[in-house]
């Protein structure tokens, strides 16, 4: 594209990034604000210096750190589980053929669709009765069979389309199924398994329905549950409210910006031969 066409859309994805970091920068701003400072110039206004008094009280008020470390241990886990489970169920659908397997996929599909607030109860029930409650155990678990079913979903449909003719060439020289796996079809599709890898994470990070029902203790909750509570309190200044926002954005965005070219290659990957 040249010309005035190309200009005109890099002005509108120009406009579209300024309008989807509005809110951030604000929320930023306001982070560092004195609750005397917002109070006599409102959030639009820029601050006279940098307040961090209020992000060291949010972060001393709920031990941050710890809520940190609950969700990149919940996070980290279901995307690397849920990365291994669905590479091992789509390579069965997509590669293996087994009998059944449009009914498998359909019910995967059925999976994806079903409200969080249904599996509320008997996922709380089975919780219960294994001893699983209140245990970051029990995120992991759900999550990584919620994640799992979209990951099989998918890499089903990317999977059966997969050369036969290296499959071929692997079973010519002796590889075994499991091999095949390890050594061709993974390093294959890398791209497409880092992209779920990091939708996997950062999905199960703002997760919040769920641990807010089975993390009831204060020493394994979650970023976004620490956040939604202390939130609904009256005791909590905007300044002090706008550094818990930052602090909840801040990891998934990092996370995001450290990962982005691997986003960006694998959703290219196969544009350009």
């Amino acid at each position: 594209m040249r010309g005035p066409g190309r200009w005109a859309v890099l002005a509108a994805l120009g406009v579209l990034a300024a309008v989807m970091m509005f809110p951030f920068v604000i929320v930023a701003i306001n982070a560092v604000k004195s609750p005397a400072e917002y109070s006599s110039s409102g959030p639009l206004s820029l601050p006279d210096g940098l307040y961090l008094q209020g992000i060291i009280d949010f972060w001393n008020r709920v031990d941050f750190g710890e809520k940190l470390w609950n969700s990149l241990l919940i996070s980290g886990s279901v995307a690397v589980l849920a990365v291994v489970l669905s590479v091992l169920n789509a390579y069965a659908l997509g590669i293996g053929r087994v009998r059944g397997r449009l009914s498998i996929l359909v019910l995967f599909l059925v999976a994806n669709t079903l409200p969080q607030e249904a599996l509320a109860y008997p996922l709380y029930y089975l919780a219960k009765e294994f001893g699983l409650y209140d245990t970051k155990l029990s995120m992991i678990i759900i999550f990584t069979v919620i994640q799992a079913a979209f990951g099989t979903y998918l890499l089903s449909a990317v999977l059966g389309q997969f050369p036969k003719e290296i499959l071929e060439a692997a079973a010519i020289d002796g590889a075994g199924r499991f091999r095949t796996l390890i050594r061709v079809v993974v390093p294959i599709s890398r791209p497409t398994l880092s992209v779920l890898l990091i939708f996997f994470f950062i999905w199960t990070w703002n997760e919040f329905f769920l641990p807010l029902i089975f993390l009831i203790s204060n020493d394994n909750q979650t970023v976004p549950v620490a956040l939604g509570i202390l939130q609904g309190e009256r005791y909590m200044d905007a300044t002090m409210s706008s550094a818990s926002a930052l602090l909840g954005i801040v990891p998934a965005v990092a996370f995001f910006l450290i990962f982005q070219r691997t986003l960006t290659r694998g959703i290219t990957v196969g544009a350009v031969k």
